[in-house]
C-alpha cells in the first residue's frame, strides 16, 4: 500500500466533489438544516392548549358576611401561555366541544368547591374535600400532562398565597384516551411516518436510477404517457404502503398492545392516500437529482421536517409558535392526525374527512406536478 497512490485517489475524489456544485452545497446545507430543525423543535414547551373552564363554585360566605371564591383565585394563577382559556356555564356543552376536537379539556370547579376548601382547612374532621375535575382528551399524553401540571401549579400557588392547608385534589376523568400511554400516542404517528419515509425515498431512488440508466427515457419513448407512468407508480407504492401499515399495525397490536378504538380501515385509507402523495413527491424530487448519490443527499430535507413538525413524536403545540404553520405544509401531519383520531378516539369518516380532503388535495397537486416534471424532462 503506497501512500502517494492513496493521496492521488483522495485528490481525485475531492476534485469530483468540488466540481459537483449541487453535491457540495448539499454537503454543508444538510447538516446545518438538521441542526436548526432539531434545535428549534426541541426548544419548545407545550403551549396554546385550548381548554374550557366551567366554574360552578358558589363561593363561601363567612360569619362576617365576606364571600370568598377560591376557584377564581386558582383560575387567575393559571399559566395563560400554556392554556387558552374559554369560559362556559354548561358542562354538557363544554364536553361536546372536547368530543368534537375543538378543545383539549374541560376544567370543572364544583358548586361547593370554596366551601369545602375553607371548612376543611378550619376543621380537619370536615367530611368533604375540595376537588377540581378535569375531563379531557387524554389520547395525547404530552398535552394531558401539561394541563394537569398547569392546574396543579396554580392550585399550589393559590394554597400558599391564601394559607389554605386542606387536601385539595385534581381528578382526571378522560373523555378520550382512558388508560392511554405514550406508546398509544406514538404508534399511529409512526405508521404514517414510516409510509411517508419509505414511499418517498424508494420512489426518489428508483426514479433517479431509471433516469441514470436510461430506462425511464426508453419507457417515455414508447406510447406510454407521463400520466400513465405516474399513475402506475401511485398504484404500486400506494399498495405497498398499505401493506406496510397492515404489518406495522399487527406488530403494534400483538406486541405493544396499543389501543384501537375506531375502524382501522379508515386509518388505512388515510395512510394509503399519503402513500400516493409521497410517491408523487418522490418523482418531483427526482427531477432535482441526476445521480443516486445526489438523491441520497435529499434525505435530511425529506425525513427531518416530517419527523419533527408533523406531530409524530410530540404534539404540534410543543413546537415554537412561529414554526407551527410549517407543520400544516407537511402531508404526514394530516395522516397522523387522522390515524390518532380513529385509533384513540374512535372517530369516523364524518369527523376525519377534513384531514382526508387535505391529503387528497396534496396528492392531486403532487401528481400533476410530477407529470409536469416528466414532460419538462423530455423537452
Amino acid at each position: 500500500m503506497k501512500f502517494y497512490r492513496i493521496m492521488a485517489v483522495s485528490r481525485r475524489v475531492f476534485r469530483d466533489v468540488a466540481n459537483d456544485k449541487r453535491s457540495l452545497a448539499l454537503l454543508f446545507l444538510a447538516p446545518i438544516f438538521a441542526m436548526c430543525i432539531f434545535g428549534l423543535a426541541f426548544s419548545g414547551d407545550v403551549e396554546d392548549v385550548d381548554v374550557i373552564i366551567v366554574n360552578q363554585d358558589q363561593g363561601f360566605t363567612s360569619p362576617l358576611g365576606e364571600t370568598t371564591y377560591f376557584s377564581e383565585k386558582i383560575i387567575s394563577n393559571l399559566d395563560k401561555e400554556v392554556l387558552n382559556i374559554q369560559n362556559m356555564s354548561n358542562v354538557d356543552e363544554a364536553r361536546k366541544e372536547v368530543k368534537e376536537g375543538k378543545s383539549s379539556a374541560v376544567i370543572i370547579f364544583p358548586e361547593e368547591f370554596s366551601k369545602n376548601a375553607i371548612l376543611k382547612t378550619t376543621n380537619t374532621s370536615y367530611p368533604y374535600s375540595a376537588e377540581i375535575i378535569i375531563q379531557g382528551d387524554d389520547s395525547i399524553t404530552n398535552i394531558k400532562n401539561a394541563i394537569v401540571k398547569t392546574v396543579n401549579e396554580a392550585l399550589s400557588d393559590t394554597m400558599t398565597g391564601e394559607g389554605v392547608s386542606a387536601p385539595l385534589k385534581v381528578t382526571s376523568d378522560p373523555i378520550y384516551g382512558d388508560d392511554a400511554e405514550f406508546v398509544d400516542f406514538f404508534v399511529p404517528g409512526i405508521l404514517a411516518f414510516v409510509v411517508y419515509l419509505l414511499t418517498t425515498i424508494l420512489t426518489l431512488i428508483t426514479f433517479v436510477g431509471e433516469r441514470a440508466n436510461g430506462t425511464l427515457e426508453r419507457v417515455l419513448a414508447s406510447p406510454v404517457t407521463e400520466g400513465e407512468v405516474v399513475t402506475g407508480y401511485a398504484i404500486t407504492f400506494g399498495t405497498l404502503g398499505t401493506l406496510q401499515v397492515a404489518l406495522l399495525l399487527s406488530v403494534a397490536i400483538l406486541v405493544f398492545n396499543i389501543i384501537v378504538v375506531g375502524n382501522v380501515l379508515l386509518a388505512f385509507m388515510a395512510v394509503a392516500i399519503l402513500a400516493v402523495t409521497c410517491q408523487a413527491l418522490g418523482i418531483l424530487l427526482s427531477s432535482l437529482a441526476k445521480r443516486p448519490e445526489q438523491a441520497i443527499q435529499f434525505f435530511p430535507f425529506v425525513v427531518l421536517p416530517a419527523f419533527l413538525l408533523s406531530g409524530v413524536f410530540w404534539p404540534i403545540q410543543a413546537i415554537p409558535e412561529w414554526l407551527r404553520p410549517l407543520s400544516y405544509l407537511v402531508p404526514p401531519t394530516y395522516a397522523v392526525d387522522a390515524c390518532r383520531a380513529v385509533m384513540l378516539k374512535g372517530w369516523g369518516l364524518d369527523k376525519i374527512w377534513p384531514d382526508l380532503l387535505v391529503l387528497v388535495i396534496f396528492a392531486i397537486l403532487f401528481l400533476v406536478l410530477a407529470v409536469w416534471s416528466l414532460k419538462r424532462g423530455k423537452e
